[in-house]
């Protein structure tokens, strides 16, 4: 029988996820990407494993499914650098998400109780036992939530990695095309690169994160895929133990094993310009202090921005098109795609191989309900 053939528009985290998922049950697969894989919102990431700390709200369909994605991290990284031959940061450092009122703590009792329904470890934690935890948060930090279970990777290195395990595993990754137009998708998926050269599958999957709003009069439907750029700035942390992944209203710093702390994120709306804000990288310079104090006498010494795929609902576009079900959409997952990457790859080789989505997750993010 012949094996089926998957084209898939777009080279990031989560179309690489979904090849890795459909090469490892045997299918054949061919990414299409108009830059570099993971050089867009992939390679501008954070890396952050972390949907305690995300989502304050009572629990939707999307932090079950971003649960059931850090649940499937662990094993998933694995593969990959197995795969792959490659290493890269996975550090299960928790995550401390720190208040400064008193006013806070009943919210923050309100988020625990509600997420240890789900198996969450964490606790409210204060005074010495804070101090002990991370040694060097500010004396105004009162209180803070301790997530045990929570995680981050080095993004560009972890992308680097499924890439070639990719590769390795057979897949033909046609990068750098400049452009990707869908010439038909009813019946045949076909495929044109600014070059001029088409390609054909069985299957279409759309993983074109930000620029999947694009797609709308291809496909005759509203795809509300918005870019919304996020700034990041890095300092080197030399002589500072920053210990865990730590969090506010404000925004979140990671220590890296590479020495640095990567302090984001300071979000607008660009369209898709990717340059670098003076105003943007302050937002960030003027409060982080405020949460570790020795950042007040450094400077960020890299700074950058990258577009995420942000919704109109918030919920990512994840499913088949009704009256073409070889198509698949996988796109929109906003600021948690690293995240998502086990769990959406997964996803995506289930569609293809005839399964459908667990009803919570197939009604909610149903790719065509905006229509």
């Amino acid at each position: 029988m012949k094996k089926k053939h998957v084209l898939i528009m777009g080279g990031g985290m989560i179309g690489l996820s979904a090849a890795f998922s459909l090469l490892k049950r045997g299918l054949d697969v061919t990414i299409l990407e108009k830059s570099i894989c993971g050089g867009q919102a992939t390679g501008a990431a954070a890396g952050m494993l972390a949907p305690f700390s995300e989502i304050s709200e009572d629990p939707d369909p999307f932090f079950t499914f971003c649960l059931e994605s850090l649940r499937r991290f662990p094993e998933w990284q694995k593969e990959v650098k197995r795969e792959s031959g490659m290493d890269f940061e996975y550090t299960e450092s928790g995550s401390l998400h720190a208040v400064y009122h008193e006013s806070d703590l009943l919210g923050l009792e309100s988020r625990i109780g509600w997420q240890k329904r789900f198996g969450s470890e964490a606790e409210i934690v204060e005074g010495d036992r804070l101090q002990q935890l991370e040694p060097l948060l500010s004396d105004e930090v009162i209180a803070a939530i301790y997530s045990p279970d929570e995680a981050h990777v080095y993004a560009p290195e972890c992308a680097q990695a499924l890439e070639e395990a990719c590769r390795k595993m057979g897949a033909v990754i046609e990068d750098r095309l400049e452009s990707v137009t869908i010439r038909s998708w009813l019946n045949e998926p076909v495929l044109e690169a600014a070059d001029g050269r088409r390609f054909s599958g069985d299957h279409l999957v759309v993983a074109s994160g930000a620029w999947s709003g694009q797609l709308e009069d291809t496909f005759g439907l509203r795809i509300p895929v918005f870019p919304i750029r996020g700034q990041i700035c890095a300092y080197d942390r030399e002589g500072a133990d920053v210990r865990h992944i730590i969090s506010s209203s404000q925004g979140y710093l990671v220590p890296k094993a590479n020495g640095t702390l990567v302090n984001g994120a300071s979000e607008d709306i660009s369209g898709f310009d990717t340059g670098v804000t003076e105003k943007g990288i302050a937002r960030l310079v003027n409060w982080n202090y405020r949460m570790l104090p020795f950042l007040k006498e450094r400077q960020p010494f890299h700074t950058w921005a990258g577009l995420r795929p942000a919704t109109q609902d918030g919920f990512p576009l994840l499913g088949r098109l009704a009256d073409a079900p070889h198509v698949i959409f996988a796109t929109g997952h906003y600021r948690n795609g690293i995240l998502l990457s086990p769990a959406t790859g997964e996803a995506v080789a289930d569609l293809i191989d005839g399964a459908g989505l667990e009803d919570h997750f197939r009604n909610a993010f149903f790719p065509e309900r905006f229509s």
